[in-house]
């Protein structure tokens, strides 16, 4: 993806042209002076740290070896890895530099970044979740859910890309720990061989294991789980103006829907008030169909994690099988057909909402469609 693709080191000379990277990316700019805590970045700001990282990536033989559009997609993240630290980074009480949240943070920066620079969906995601989750090799042998997140890492992207990324990260800082974080790496890498998700997918015995297993993740992953599901609920996700409607009335047309914005009309609440009223009518209809075992759809913009959950678990509960489509379209294509509409949505809404917009992934729902709409 340009601009990334012409920026990336390429043989034979592998080198990093650091000016061209600052000219072409103005968030990269932004990261000048951002402090970091010198017991683990004597390095200096975050800027200086990237670029080091960049170019301790740029010498790793395994890196080199990767065919090209996988080198830029890993230098991309490279680049976006610390991208959050300039929102997070505080100072406590005892003066010390903090950047708590800025895995999270950084991954829903990338998106939006990526998604303005028209990045394919499936790239897109594979870096934001790299960027996410990229500090668990570091401390990996430590966490009570290291499983769980191998297993997240492997659907969505791919753990010998993390493992990449950490030493990467690892070996643009000067600290004193670098020879134990490698070794840590090393585990990691070594334990997802295990698991059979380093370089691939986790395998499961159905979408129905894998769905259950990210519910509970307590369970054997390789116990294949009776389907006992009786009805499919089709969660919608997607930012305003994405065409959810107009996905609905071409492909579920005969199935009643939940919809938040007809809720919203009925009990006479605006946009921009608490949602509280129309999210317990959402859930009261939905309770009703379930209990009936009518298979409907849920219309709602469903853009964070949470708010998604809250969905899948109350299907989950009624015995459904949980379908996720996810609907997109660029900025300036959404912009348009927001602006058309007779009640236009105000930019500052769209705005605040693109800033928590987590994209489903394979552990939330039995299946997950990804829908890009180019068309105005």
């Amino acid at each position: 993806m340009r601009p990334f693709d012409e920026l990336c080191p390429a043989p034979p000379a592998w080198s990093l042209d650091w000016a061209a990277v600052r000219e072409a990316l103005p968030w990269v700019r932004e990261m000048a002076g951002v402090e970091q805590d010198p017991v683990h970045h004597a390095e200096g700001d975050v800027e200086t740290h990237t670029r080091m990282a960049c170019e301790a990536l740029a010498d790793l033989p395994e890196w080199r070896a990767r065919p090209a559009d996988e080198r830029v997609r890993l230098f991309a993240t490279v680049l976006l890895h610390d991208v959050g630290k300039a929102a997070c980074t505080r100072r406590d009480g005892d003066g010390r530099i903090t950047a708590h949240g800025h895995s999270r943070r950084g991954e829903l920066m990338a998106r939006r970044l990526l998604w303005e620079g028209g990045a394919d969906v499936g790239w897109r995601e594979h870096v934001a979740a790299l960027i996410r989750h990229h500090q668990v090799p570091f401390w990996a042998l430590e966490r009570p859910d290291l499983r769980t997140i191998a297993y997240r890492v492997s659907l969505v992207a791919r753990n010998d890309d993390l493992a990449l990324l950490a030493a990467a990260d690892i070996l643009g800082r000067r600290c004193g720990d670098t020879a134990e974080v490698l070794d840590n790496i090393a585990l990691y890498r070594e334990y997802c061989a295990e698991q059979r998700c380093l370089d691939r997918p986790r395998d499961f015995p159905s979408d129905h294991a894998r769905f259950w297993f990210f519910r509970k993740p307590d369970r054997d992953p390789d116990y294949a789980a009776h389907d006992d599901t009786r009805l499919t609920v089709t969660v919608m996700s997607g930012l305003p103006g994405a065409g959810k409607d107009t996905w609905i009335g071409a492909h579920r047309a005969d199935l009643p829907v939940v919809s938040l914005d007809a809720l919203r009309a009925r009990l006479g609440v605006a946009p921009t008030e608490p949602q509280g009223r129309v999210a317990a009518a959402a859930h009261d209809l939905a309770r009703e169909h379930l209990r009936a075992g009518r298979s409907f759809v849920w219309n709602a913009t469903n853009l964070s994690r949470d708010v998604r959950d809250r969905c899948v678990g109350l299907v989950a509960a009624y015995r459904g099988r949980v379908e996720i489509v996810s609907l997109e379209a660029p900025p300036g294509v959404l912009r348009s057909r927001l602006d058309r509409r007779a009640d236009p949505v105000p930019a500052a809404a769209v705005e605040r909402l693109v800033r928590r917009w987590e994209y489903p992934d394979p552990t939330e729902a039995h299946r997950i469609s990804r829908i890009a709409w180019p068309r105005g």
